[in-house]
């Protein structure tokens, strides 16, 4: 790799831990090439990026942020990163569920939320049962929701009150109720 490359491929990073919501760590000693496509698979449809960068390129990146003092003790040995832009938990639950099926073949160092360092633990008990961004808009729909469907019933129950005194009323008088 010539200068002209590694400077390329540091602007590459540092664009992407600006733009970042959240980043997970992964050590992938160990891991084949059909078990890392499948991965690569599953961040894609969740929108995440995933990428093996050399550290010290990564450290060139963060040189002058928070963040490279947060990440130094986890950038050593083979290292890959995973991004996530939008949704933060969107990389950690992919990597969980993957953990399911391939115990043992990759490994988590861990993330980064909001500038917090998660251990492999946060990232995959903490970070992964966070609810996601569509979890979170339907959440706040039904709260918005809540008070209008209270008013329409506040309105409707005199009508729905005469309605069944007008029943009781035709029943007390003999009449049959349909």
């Amino acid at each position: 790799m010539d200068k002209n490359q590694k400077q390329n491929a540091i602007g590459e990073l540092k664009q992407r831990f600006d733009r970042m919501t959240s980043l997970v760590l992964l050590d992938y000693k160990g891991i084949n090439v059909e078990t890392v496509t499948k991965l690569r698979a599953e961040f894609r449809k969740a929108g995440v990026e995933y990428k093996v960068a050399k550290n010290t390129l990564v450290k060139q990146a963060l040189k002058g942020t928070k963040l490279l003092d947060v990440l130094a003790p986890h950038l050593r040995g083979m290292t890959a990163f995973a991004w996530s832009y939008e949704d933060p938990s969107a990389a950690a639950k992919v990597v969980k569920s993957f953990l399911k099926d391939n115990e043992g073949k990759i490994g988590v160092r861990g993330g980064v939320i909001d500038g917090t360092v998660l251990d492999s633990k946060g990232v995959t008990e903490q970070l992964a049962t966070m609810p996601g961004k569509d979890e979170l808009r339907a959440s706040l729909l039904a709260t918005m929701q809540a008070p209008l469907q209270q008013f329409v019933m506040l309105l409707n129950a005199p009508a729905q009150n005469f309605a069944y005194l007008l029943d009781a009323k035709h029943r007390e008088m003999g009449g049959t109720s349909e």
